[in-house]
Parts: C-alpha cells; sequence; structure tokens
C-alpha cells in the first residue's frame, strides 16, 4: 500500500513542468490521475506554450507508473469544458480526493505601460481559472463525502511583491485569500486547502531570463529579490512535488487555510 491507493488527483496545467511533476509523484504514491492543459498559446510569453505531444509524454509517464489517467486539452478559462472533463473523469477513475490548481502564465511590464488585455488575460488563467476549477471539481468531493485535499498553486509573488508583475503580484495574492475562504466553506466536507509559494523553478517558466534585463535596466528593482539559500537558483519540480505529495497525504491532515513557503527563504528577507 502506498499512501494515495485508491485516490483521484485531479492536476491543471500537467503537460510539463511543475504540473507533470506533481503528476507522476502523485501516481507514484498511487493516486491516479485527471489532467488537462491548454497545449497551446494564451498570451504573449517569454517562453514556448506547452505542446499536446508533452501532454502525451505526461499520459504516457503516468501510465509507465501503472496508474490511469484521463487527460483532455483544456484552457481553464472555460469552466463548462472544466466542468464536463471533472464529471467524466470522476465517473471514470472512481471520483476526484486531491485537486492541484497548478496552471498558470508569466509576463512582464510595468503596471501602467500594460495593456488592458495583458493585464486581463493573466487575471483570467491565474486567479479566475483557479477559481474556476475549485468550482468544478470541489461539488464532486463534497457530494462523495469522503473529505480531501486542495492544493493552489501561488508563488514567492504571492507573499511579496516583486518588480514589473503587479498583474502576477496581484492574482497569486488573490490565491491567498481564495485558499483561506475555500478553506473555510469546505471545513466541514472534511476537504483541506493550502497553498504553495515556491520561488524559481527549473521549468520554461523559469528559465525566462525578463528579470535579469529588467534589473539592469533598473537597478533599484534587485532590492526586492534574493534568497537565503544561494543554491540552486532553480529549485527541480521535484522539490516543489514532495510538498505537494504531503499536502495530499494524511500526513498533513492537521494543516488547511496554510500558506506554505517553497521559496529558499527568499519571503524572508
Amino acid at each position: 500500500m502506498t499512501r494515495l491507493d485508491g485516490k483521484v488527483a485531479f492536476i491543471t496545467g500537467a503537460a510539463r513542468g511543475q504540473g507533470r511533476a506533481h503528476a507522476l509523484r502523485l501516481a507514484r504514491a498511487g493516486a491516479d490521475i485527471l489532467a488537462l492543459d491548454v497545449c497551446g498559446p494564451v498570451a504573449p510569453t517569454p517562453y514556448p506554450p506547452s505542446t499536446r505531444t508533452e501532454l502525451e509524454e505526461t499520459k504516457a509517464l503516468v501510465s509507465g507508473e501503472g496508474r490511469r489517467i484521463v487527460a483532455r486539452v483544456v484552457d481553464v478559462r472555460d469552466f463548462k469544458a472544466m466542468d464536463s472533463l471533472c464529471r467524466d473523469g470522476a465517473a471514470e477513475l472512481g471520483g476526484i480526493d486531491v485537486v492541484v490548481a497548478n496552471a498558470g502564465i508569466n509576463n512582464w511590464n510595468r503596471f501602467w505601460e500594460m495593456s488592458e488585455e495583458q493585464w486581463n488575460t493573466l487575471i483570467d488563467i491565474n486567479l479566475t481559472g483557479v477559481w474556476k476549477t475549485l468550482k468544478a471539481a470541489a461539488p464532486i468531493m463534497i457530494e462523495q463525502g469522503r473529505g480531501g485535499s486542495i492544493i493552489l498553486v501561488s508563488s514567492v509573488a504571492g507573499l511579496k511583491a516583486l518588480p514589473a508583475q503587479a498583474h502576477y503580484v496581484s492574482a497569486k495574492h488573490a490565491l491567498v485569500g481564495l485558499t483561506k475562504a475555500a478553506a473555510i466553506e469546505l471545513g466541514p466536507h472534511q476537504i483541506r486547502v493550502n497553498s504553495i509559494h515556491p520561488w524559481g523553478v527549473d521549468t520554461p517558466m523559469g528559465h525566462d531570463d525578463t528579470l535579469i534585463d529588467l534589473v539592469a535596466r533598473f537597478p533599484t528593482y534587485a532590492a526586492s529579490l534574493g534568497a537565503i539559500l544561494a543554491e540552486p537558483i532553480l529549485a527541480s519540480p521535484d522539490t516543489i512535488a514532495d510538498a505537494v505529495l504531503w499536502l495530499a497525504g494524511d500526513e498533513s491532515r492537521t494543516v488547511t487555510g496554510a500558506q506554505i513557503p517553497l521559496d529558499m527563504g527568499a519571503t524572508r528577507v
């Protein structure tokens, strides 16, 4: 027996990076996986979008762990498609016990230089898309009556401000509020809700060098950055997945409404 035997984990943004790492770690712990990714461009970003091929690779890797997986190309802004996936996936796999709201994008600009489209698109994906994820999954979890764990992937930017990211900072801070409100509302159903707050992670998004250029142009921005632990500069997605596994399992059964910094001390300096 492994710690998540008989459980089903719903993961957004699962084609690659952190989402794939979460899917594999939870599958290795015994969970079947319900997954989605948009698999294409949704906004201008300094890194390439995920692809259908990458989502197929995630499916193959999970299957290689001996676990079942249902995966679809879905945009988290499309509630109808999200709701359909959750209901179809829960029927096929046997419910939903864990949710990892991981999907998100990142881009840069000083707030007064952002277009309305840049602001609105990121907020729609990184905040409203998470709300739609919970809105689709929570009724199923409540109806099945066996509790569960919901993990929102926020960021260091959800605990402190970063330059040239007012939209991202606003969305990730708002996830803290959503986490706390959802924890209160889902507590009577024994469903826990927590947020995690990584710093740089070794993913395509993490290799965006825009911040380096911004600090070169605006040196005062450097004062808002930094971490206590110097190495690694970018955390492995597997390290973040370790925390997700802990929050998904019974070892964290007393933890809800919490913010877990996975930030090498970046929010402490």
